[in-house]
């Protein structure tokens, strides 16, 4: 397969092709209004030649996420200095998954358009052991330790999860739902709550409104029947709190319970309550599909295929502010330096860093309301012509009458 960094080549969301298919009126204008989107700077926008799926912390520098292209690649992108040199190559098609694990958290590992998981060291760039089992794409990997051994948990379009032992490259289990039909996996987390050295919980999202719970024993595996948050002692197959596809799920480390965020396809980002059974316990509506969220200990940040990236206040659960700079869908969000900032992903290739700051996100919101009453911002090079008094400007005329 022909490795391509086209914007076209990959995920297209209007046509085949622009090139070769004739556009509607919708789509035309969809088109010239993204291409005059594309020229702004807001976020710093770090530009790359393809199409970004995802995005981790890089746990090597503070400043820096590694992220899948669609080129298939994975790239480390510093987003103090716009480095983006360091890249990691070996598939032959989109990169939509990453992950660090393994010995001293220094592999790195990808999944892949080509069903496989690839993997690296992480300082040198040196291929690894590739992962083989899956029968289509490979959408969703994470890292964990299990008894001892470092292990490696994949999740496909194929509706299987398969748990491997990443040093030597066994299977040990594939988690299947029995009851409920599962769809392709879209995302994989694992509980740092009820996980333990002998046994993994894990939480699975997937196309499906379903979040299912997996336990994992190095000897075993299970799938987690829920308590039913509507009637006391009885039981739920899975946890049913979107309407249509979870995209993201992520355990919140900022709170004393360390609950479930997660994002759907419903338009919706939902705080799931430990306590209460994952029950939902608040829930911000971001519109259209809601790809990525991310928490701190202030905010709520979420993203999705708006191309806005919105920051929500935690105590109060509303909207604060709307950080606009994308113009295609946003597929990720990392949060850096201990939530001071946080970094956006995007299918139009760009990396956009946003300071999570008070006064700055105060600054974005009163520059787009004075934009909005048409207020235009003071150009300095325009203030500096009216310093001068009416007697220095008939003066200076005359020194000029006097130079002709």
């Amino acid at each position: 397969m022909h490795k391509g960094t086209s914007p076209n080549q990959f995920f297209q969301t209007e046509t085949v092709c622009f090139d070769q298919v004739p556009l509607n009126s919708a789509e035309q204008a969809k088109r010239e209004r993204r291409t005059a989107k594309s020229g702004n700077k807001n976020g710093n926008p770090i530009t790359l030649k393809s199409k970004l799926l995802a995005a981790i912390p890089d746990s090597a520098s503070s400043s820096s996420i590694l992220a899948a292209e669609s080129a298939g690649s994975v790239r480390r992108v510093n987003v103090d200095t716009g480095d983006t040199k360091q890249v990691f190559r070996g598939p032959s098609a989109p990169v939509t998954c990453v992950a660090v694990g393994g010995p001293d958290n220094k592999t790195l590992f990808a999944g892949s358009w080509d069903k496989d998981v690839w993997s690296w060291d992480l300082a040198s760039k040196i291929p690894g052991r590739k992962y083989s089992g899956h029968t289509d794409f490979v959408k969703a990997v994470v890292s964990t330790k299990l008894g001892g051994k470092d292990i490696l948990i994949s999740g496909g379009a194929d509706k299987k999860i398969i748990v491997w032992d990443s040093g030597t490259g066994s299977r040990l289990h594939v988690l299947q739902d029995q009851a409920v039909s599962m769809m392709a996996i879209q995302d994989l987390v694992v509980d740092p709550v009820q996980s333990g050295p002998d046994e993994v919980v894990l939480v699975s999202a997937s196309s499906d409104p379903h979040i299912r719970r997996w336990r994992i024993r190095p000897d075993s595996c299970e799938q987690v029947k829920e308590a039913s948050p509507d009637e006391p002692g009885a039981v739920r197959h899975t946890i049913l709190e979107h309407d249509t596809t979870v995209y993201k799920v992520v355990f919140d480390r900022e709170s004393e319970e360390v609950d479930l965020w997660t994002s759907s396809g419903d338009g919706t980002a939902k705080c799931l309550s430990r306590l209460k059974g994952f029950a939902t316990d608040d829930s911000m509506r971001h519109g259209d599909h809601v790809r990525a969220v991310a928490v701190t200990d202030q905010w709520v940040i979420t993203a999705g295929r708006d191309e806005d990236v919105k920051v929500w206040n935690r105590s109060s659960g509303k909207l604060y502010s709307t950080l606009e700079g994308h113009y295609d869908e946003v597929t990720d969000l990392v949060v850096l330096d201990g939530g001071r900032r946080v970094v956006s992903v995007s299918i139009d290739g760009t990396v956009r860093t946003w300071s999570l700051d008070q006064a700055d996100l105060d600054k974005v919101n009163k520059e787009k309301e004075d934009k909005e009453k048409g207020v235009e911002k003071e150009n300095p090079s325009e203030s500096k012509k009216g310093l001068m008094t009416a007697e220095e400007e008939a003066e200076l005329a005359a020194l000029m009458e006097d130079d002709d």
